[in-house]
C-alpha cells in the first residue's frame, strides 16, 4: 500500500474500536439496575424436599433451585431508622427460565385484580429483573399461577 493506505486502514480500525467501546458503554449505562442474583441467592436456605410446595412444583415439572430467602431492608424515615424484611419463598426453574415463587397465606388472601397483583408481587419482579416472572402457588386450590410484568 502507499503512504496513505496504512494510515487509512489504521483510521478505519480505530473508528471501529471506538464505536464498539461506545456501544458497550451505552448498553451498560442504559441497562436497568439489578442486583447480582448469584450473590443475592448465595445466602438462601437449602431446599427442603419434605416441603409440600417443593413437591407440588416438582410434580408440575419445575426444579426448585433455592429455598427461602430473607432480604433485610433498612429504611430511613425522616432520620428515623426502620427495619423490615422481604421474603422470597422459593426460586424455581423450568425450561431454562427462572421464577420467583410466592405461596398463598390464609391470613393474606390474594386480590386477583390488576392493582392487587401489582401491589403484592411487582416488588419481586423488580428485585430480580433477570427472572422470567413470579409463580404464585395456592395449595388449597392446587394451582400454580404465572405472573409476568411488562412496562409501557
Amino acid at each position: 500500500m502507499g503512504k496513505y493506505g496504512d494510515w487509512l486502514v489504521m483510521l478505519i480500525a480505530g473508528c471501529i474500536i471506538i464505536f464498539w467501546l461506545y456501544r458497550v458503554f451505552y448498553r451498560w449505562l442504559h441497562e436497568p439496575p439489578g442486583m447480582n442474583t448469584k450473590l443475592l441467592l448465595s445466602e438462601a436456605e437449602d431446599v427442603d424436599d419434605s416441603d409440600e410446595n417443593v413437591r407440588f412444583l416438582e410434580q408440575a415439572g419445575y426444579e426448585v433451585t433455592h429455598g427461602k430467602y430473607r432480604l433485610p431492608i433498612h429504611i430511613d424515615l425522616d432520620g428515623q431508622q426502620l427495619q423490615s424484611r422481604l421474603f422470597i419463598d422459593l426460586i424455581a426453574e423450568k425450561d431454562g427460565k427462572y421464577y420467583i415463587v410466592k405461596t398463598s397465606r390464609d391470613r393474606m388472601p390474594m386480590d386477583w385484580t390488576g392493582s392487587g397483583v401489582r401491589d403484592r408481587l411487582l416488588v419481586y419482579s423488580l428485585l430480580l429483573p433477570e427472572s422470567d416472572g413470579v409463580l404464585f402457588i395456592d395449595q388449597k386450590e392446587r394451582t400454580i399461577r404465572t405472573i409476568t410484568f411488562r412496562f409501557g
